[in-house]
C-alpha cells in the first residue's frame, strides 16, 4: 500500500523546507510537506530519494530483497554445513567456532561505520561497497591453504555480508511505517524457508564431488549476480531524485587529504580499531590456550589478554577525552528501551552461539545423521524464526504492541527450549526430540528478533534509525562472538577430557586425532566402544554448552522489563511513499 505524508497521523512538526524545488513535471507539488526541514542533509536526501519511488520500483525493489535474501540463506546454509570440514581438512576441529570469532566482532563494529557511509555518502554506495567486501571474503575462502587465511577471509565475508544485510534493513526502514516494519521485514526473509532445505544437499555434493573451495567459487559469482541488480535500482532512482530537483548538490572546498582527514573523525577510525582489536584480543585467548603447551601461562596468550584489555581501556579514554565524534552513540543507548533491546539482543546471541557452533557435529557423530541430514536439523530452527516472525509481524501490525508478547511468550519459550534440550541431549534422546526443542527455541528467538528491533526503531527519532540498527547489531555481534568464545572453551576443555576418560586403551594414542578430525570421528562404526565413547564424550560437552546457553537469559529478562510499553500504531518516522 502507498501512502503520502499528508495520509498519516505525525510524529514531527515539519518547519519550512530547505531543499530545491522540484521540476515543473515531476508531479510532486506537495514535496515541501513531504522532506523534513532541519532534518541532516543526508536524511533530508533519503526522503527526497523516496519520493521518486513508484509503487511498481519499491515493489520489484523488495522482490530483488527477497532474492538477494534467498542467495545469503542458501550460503548460510551451506557455510555452516562446510565449516567442520574445512577446519578439519586442516587437522583443527576444535577451532570450529574459533574462525569466526574475530570476523562476528569487527562485522559487528564496521556496521556502525556503515551506518555513518549510508547517510554520508548515499544508500547505494555503501550497499555496493558491502557486495565487493562479501564477494572478495567468499574468492578469499575459495583459495585459503589454511585456518588461519580461512579465518582472515571470513573477516571480509562477515563484513560484506553483514553489511549487504543491514542495508537491506535500513532500506526497509526507509520505505515503511513502524507499524508494518516487522511484517515486511519478516516477509523480505521469508526465502529462509525454502534455502533451510537447499543448503544440505549442496554441502554434501560438493564434499563428495569437487570440494568445499569450489562450493565458496561458485558463490563468488552468484551472491554479486543477484545482489547487483538492487544497487543499480537504487542508483538509478538516486539520479531520478536529483533530476527532479528534490536533492541539493552539496559541494565540498575540501581538499582530497582534508577529505580523508574529515571523515577519520566522522567515522571515529581510531575508536573503531580500538574496539574491535580489543575485543577480539580478548577473546582469542580463551579460544587457542589449548593450543599452547603451557596453556594459560604461555606468552601468546598472556600478551593478547595483556593487549586486548590495554586497547579496550584506549578506547575508553579515547572516546571520553579525544575522540570529537564518537564511535557509538551514547546518547542514543541512554533511552532504556533502546538499551534495553541492546541487553536482549546480546544475550540472544550468547545463548545460541554458546551451545550451535558445534550443533552440527553433534548431530553426525552421536545420532549418526549424514551432512543434509544434520542440516535439515539444524536449518528447522530457521524455518520456525521465519514462521514466528511473520506471525509477530502480523501481530503487531493489528496491536501496536510488542513488549507483552516478548516477555510473557518469546523469552519463556526460549528458556523452555533450551531446558528440554538438556534434558534430552543428557539422555541422548531421540532426534524428533531434539528437533522439538530446536523449535521451541526458534519460536522464541524469531519473536524476540521482530520486537527487538521494533523496540529499538520505536524509540529513535528517523534521524537516528540507521545507527540504531547498526547498534543493534553491533550487540548481535559482540554476543555471537562472546557465545562462540564460550562454546570453544567448553569444547577444548570437556571433550578431550572426557575422551581420555572413555575411550578404550587401544584408542588413547590416536585421541589428539580424533579429536581434531569430525571425519575420523565418524570413521568408527556406531555401536562400536570407541564410537561410544566418542558420543559420551560429545554430549557431555554439549550438555555443559546448553547450560550456559539457558544461565544468560537472566540478562535478557532484565533487558525486556527496561522497555516502555510502546504502541507503535500511529507512530510517523518515515516521508514520501512506504508500505
Amino acid at each position: 500500500m502507498v501512502l503520502r505524508d499528508d495520509a498519516l497521523p505525525r510524529q514531527e512538526t515539519d518547519a519550512t523546507n530547505h531543499s530545491a524545488a522540484p521540476n515543473a513535471d515531476s508531479g510532486l507539488e506537495n514535496s515541501e510537506s513531504i522532506i523534513s526541514a532541519g532534518a541532516l542533509p543526508s536524511i533530508q536526501n533519503i526522503e527526497a530519494t523516496t519520493v521518486a519511488w513508484s509503487t511498481a520500483a519499491i515493489t520489484f525493489a523488495y522482490i530483488m530483497i527477497w532474492l538477494t535474501y534467498f542467495v545469503e540463506g542458501m550460503l548460510n546454509g551451506t557455510a555452516g554445513a562446510l565449516n567442520p570440514y574445512v577446519t578439519s581438512a586442516f587437522a583443527l576441529h576444535s577451532l570450529t567456532p574459533t574462525v569466526s570469532i574475530l570476523s562476528q566482532v569487527i562485522g559487528g563494529v564496521t556496521n556502525i561505520t556503515l551506518a555513518k557511509v549510508l547517510e554520508v555518502f548515499g544508500r547505494p554506495q555503501g550497499y555496493l561497497c558491502s557486495v565487493l567486501v562479501a564477494t572478495i571474503g567468499l574468492a578469499m575462502m575459495a583459495a585459503c591453504n589454511s585456518v588461519q587465511a580461512y579465518a582472515a577471509a571470513q573477516v571480509f565475508f562477515e563484513v560484506g555480508n553483514n553489511g549487504i544485510q543491514y542495508s537491506l534493513s535500513v532500506f526497509i526502514a526507509d520505505t515503511t511505517s513502524l507499524r508494518n516494519r516487522g511484517l515486511v521485514h519478516a516477509l523480505a526473509r521469508s526465502s529462509n524457508l525454502i534455502t533451510c532445505w537447499l543448503g544440505g544437499p549442496i554441502a554434501a555434493a560438493f564434499l563428495s564431488g569437487p570440494g568445499w573451495r569450489w562450493c565458496f567459487g561458485m558463490f563468488t559469482i552468484l551472491v554479486p549476480a543477484i545482489s547487483l541488480p538492487l544497487f543499480g535500482l537504487l542508483m538509478c532512482h538516486d539520479f531520478k531524485a536529483k533530476k527532479q530537483g528534490l536533492v541539493l548538490e552539496r559541494k565540498s572546498p575540501r581538499t582530497t587529504w582534508q577529505t580523508f582527514v574529515h571523515y577519520s573523525r566522522e567515522f571515529d577510525a581510531i575508536g573503531l580499531l580500538l574496539l574491535s582489536g580489543g575485543i577480539a584480543l580478548l577473546l582469542l585467548p580463551f579460544n587457542l590456550y589449548t593450543l599452547q603447551a603451557e596453556r594459560w601461562e604461555s606468552p601468546l596468550i598472556i600478551c593478547l589478554l595483556a593487549f586486548g584489555s590495554v586497547l579496550l581501556t584506549l578506547f575508553g579514554v579515547w572516546e571520553k577525552f579525544f575522540a570529537s565524534v564518537t564511535f557509538i552513540p551514547y546518547s542514543l543507548l541512554q533511552d532504556r528501551t533502546v538499551f534495553g533491546g541492546c541487553l536482549l539482543s546480546v544475550t540472544l546471541f550468547i545463548s545460541f552461539s554458546s551451545w550451535n557452533s558445534y550443533f552440527s557435529s553433534s548431530l553426525q557423530v552421536m545420532d549418526d545423521l549424514d551432512v543434509a541430514d544434520a542440516s535439515y536439523v539444524v536449518q528447522s530452527y530457521f524455518v520456525a524464526t521465519v514462521l514466528s516472525s511473520l506471525t509477530m509481524g502480523g501481530l503487531i501490525r493489528y496491536t501496536g504492541r510488542f513488549k507483552p508478547m516478548c516477555l510473557f511468550f518469546a523469552v519463556p519459550m526460549s528458556i523452555l527450549g533450551l531446558i528440554l534440550m538438556i534434558y534430552f541431549r543428557w539422555l541422548n534422546g531421540e532426534i524428533g526430540y531434539i528437533v522439538m526443542c530446536r523449535i521451541f527455541i526458534a519460536f522464541g528467538a524469531g519473536t524476540i528478533i521482530i520486537c527487538d528491533e521494533i523496540a529499538c526503531l520505536a524509540a529513535a527519532p528517523h534521524e537516528q534509525v540507521a545507527v540504531a540498527i547498526a547498534v543493534l547489531g553491533l550487540f548481535r555481534s559482540v554476543g555471537s562472538a562472546i557465545g562462540l568464545t564460550v562454546s570453544a572453551v567448553i569444547w577444548q576443555s570437556v571433550f578431550p577430557e572426557k575422551l581420555l576418560e572413555y575411550l578404550p586403551a587401544e584408542e588413547l594414542p590416536n585421541r589428539l586425532h580424533i579429536y581434531a578430525d569430525i571425519k575420523t570421528q565418524l570413521s568408527y562404526p556406531v555401536g562400536s566402544p570407541t564410537r561410544t565413547a566418542i558420543q559420551r564424550a560429545c554430549g557431555e560437552a554439549q550438555v555443559n554448552m546448553l547450560a550456559a546457553g539457558t544461565g544468560v537469559w537472566a540478562i535478557g529478562i532484565v533487558g525486556v522489563l527496561m522497555w516502555r510499553n510502546i504502541n507503535v500504531i500511529g507512530i510517523k518516522q518515515t516521508k514520501a511513499h512506504v508500505w
